[in-house]
């Protein structure tokens, strides 16, 4: 039972998996992390469960923390509790099996889900202390529960949109609206309802439920499983056959460097034009071979060339093999590491919503000082030598209630308050954007034939997103290269008429200083999307960057190492995320 014991003591800390992989412990870390992460994204609900069932007025051995996690696996975990049928924590909880099942039900109908797998994709999703969806974008009306769908890519490079309509998703109701899918789960029920989306080609949305992973289109590479907020990079790039070279910086898994492969086939205006090769460059080696894999499993190995193991701060124009068909690189996508703060379901920090009733809590209190008190008389009747850190690991291991029991009436939990606050997050952003910054100067510096730069992070933070935009185009290299922002009039029709923009507030109070009229701008021409919303994306951002003429080789080189240093080896893993995992 050290699983359980373990575990809790982690339920009210921040930075979780840092935390928890650094710790001594007995259960495997990935356990731990595991078990305290899915507990916690159930805790709106397992706190009603546990409250009425009054499991801890009967059950006096168990504490608030210990109840959290027993119940989640004894109703929710596959393999049940993780424990012997004899344990007594084991028996504590199976014994109340009925009652805490009736009490999981109805706390399910009263969110209106029809089921349990509808519950857990909610609860997948950005919840609110109720259970319910955020509605993030400011000056919205609050949604109640937004689903987060599954956002499919037809990939023209072996199909067509027409040809999926009638096969894969036969039978399935066309709808104008992407809250209709946002919703589906529990307003439309037994429908199999299909969104084409408004902005980019070739995207579809069904609900977040349908399973696909077993299909022929999906073993055969004709749909690829990507949201559709890591569609927008590839679609702002918008390759062209008469326009060059591509290179894609940080391109594992794939989904992005696929992406801008199948337009680059379609570029139908320029067909008589040889079409240029997409350079992708992975510096990890097990991330090479995913890439390899994804290229071939889409269909675009004839337009893609694998760089396994390059890293994108050592490669310029010079090198030979960059420079394959048209002799320059006219266009570049980075889609460096980031905190992965947009991803639905990846929230390092997930809000737990524990309060029980009093009594409870004081019984259960009391309990533990006996077990300590008696804990200590034993050591010291021994003659054995005690010291306050080794009672306090003992009694933490005993009952480990001091972390685990937060009433929310008395200590409110804000999860994004408790994240910007965070001082080792704050370490790590400033860490990322000085990375994510090189990588972008390095790019305006090292391709003197470059037109375009597209720029995107699965990120929320305006670090790591508003701030590097800024603080590139201010930059002396920018000013030398004649890079400027892709402004929005100029940007392709789909990304033009996407509404969210780029955070202003956000901009003004981390940079300062900036000019009104290029602030304004900037923020206008860079794309955000929300997650949470009706618009069911993840939290992403994306910017691009063009010069209207090529600067003479060399010129501006003179001025990269005095703009920014980093080391190459400081860059926390080339970890970008490209769309929806499948975990079916």
């Amino acid at each position: 039972m050290s699983l359980y014991y373990e575990s809790a003591p982690f339920l009210h800390q921040d930075s979780l998996k840092s935390r928890v992989f650094s710790a001594q412990l007995k259960s495997k870390p990935k356990q731990v992390y595991a078990l305290v992460s899915e507990a916690s994204k159930w805790s709106s609900v397992l706190k009603e469960v546990v409250e009425k069932s009054q499991i801890l007025t009967l059950e006096r051995k168990l504490t608030p923390g210990l109840a959290l996690l027993l119940v989640h696996d004894l109703l929710l975990a596959k393999g049940g509790v993780a424990a012997p049928e004899s344990h007594p924590l084991r028996v504590a909880v199976t014994r109340h099996r009925a009652r805490l099942t009736a009490e999981l039900t109805k706390a399910r109908l009263r969110r209106g889900f029809a089921s349990i797998e509808g519950l857990r994709t909610g609860l997948g999703n950005n919840v609110n202390q109720e259970g319910f969806l955020h509605e993030r974008v400011p000056g919205r009306a609050p949604a109640e529960r937004w689903i987060h769908p599954r956002w499919i890519r037809i990939n023209t490079l072996r199909t067509t949109l027409d040809a999926q309509l009638k096969t894969t998703f036969d039978g399935y109701i066309l709808t104008d609206f992407i809250e209709e899918i946002t919703k589906q789960d529990t307003n439309n029920a037994g429908e199999k309802l299909i969104h084409i989306d408004r902005h980019i080609p070739n995207l579809v949305a069904v609900a977040a439920s349908t399973r696909l992973s077993k299909t022929y289109a999906y073993l055969n590479g004709f749909i690829i499983f990507q949201d559709k907020a890591s569609c927008f990079p590839a679609y702002l790039l918008e390759p062209k056959r008469a326009e060059g070279e591509i290179i894609d910086a940080c391109a594992a898994p794939g989904n992005k460097t696929t992406h801008l492969a199948m337009l680059l086939h379609s570029d139908s205006n320029n067909s008589n034009i040889p079409h240029p090769t997409i350079l992708a460059c992975e510096l990890d080696k097990g991330r090479s071979a995913t890439l390899q894999a994804m290229v071939t499993m889409a269909g675009a190995q004839d337009l893609v060339t694998v760089r396994a193991e390059q890293d994108f701060l050592k490669l310029n124009h010079q090198e030979k093999k960059v420079s394959l068909v048209n002799n320059q690189v006219g266009s570049l996508l980075l889609d460096p590491s980031c905190s992965g703060s947009g991803i639905v379901g990846r929230d390092e920090i997930v809000p737990l919503h524990v309060v029980f009733p009093e009594h409870a809590i004081s019984s259960n209190l009391t309990t533990t000082q006996t077990k300590s008190k008696s804990l200590k008389r034993k050591r010291k009747e021994a003659g054995k030598p005690t010291s306050s850190g080794n009672e306090s690991k003992d009694v933490q291991a005993e009952n480990p209630l001091s972390n685990t029991v937060v009433p929310v009436a008395q200590k409110p939990y804000n999860n994004e308050e408790a994240e910007a606050n965070s001082q080792p997050l704050k370490a790590r952003l400033a860490a990322l954007q000085t990375f994510q910054l090189k990588l972008l100067l390095h790019a305006f510096t090292a391709f003197p034939a470059a037109r375009k730069i597209i720029y995107s992070t699965c990120s929320i933070h305006p670090e790591e997103n508003e701030h590097v935009v800024l603080l590139a185009l201010s930059s002396p290299l920018a000013k030398v290269r004649k890079w400027r922002i892709l402004r929005r009039e100029e940007q392709v029709d789909g990304a033009r008429r996407w509404a969210i923009r780029g955070d202003r507030d956000a901009a003004v109070e981390g940079m300062g200083g900036v000019e009104k009229l290029l602030l304004d701008e900037v923020m206008d021409a860079c794309i955000r999307c929300e997650k949470g919303t009706m618009e069911g994306t993840q939290g992403f951002f994306v910017a691009g960057f063009v010069r209207d003429q090529e600067v003479p080789n060399g010129e501006g080189n003179r001025l990269e190492s005095a703009v920014i240093v980093v080391d190459h080896d400081d860059r926390e893993g080339y970890e970008s995320w490209e769309g929806i995992t499948d975990e079916e």
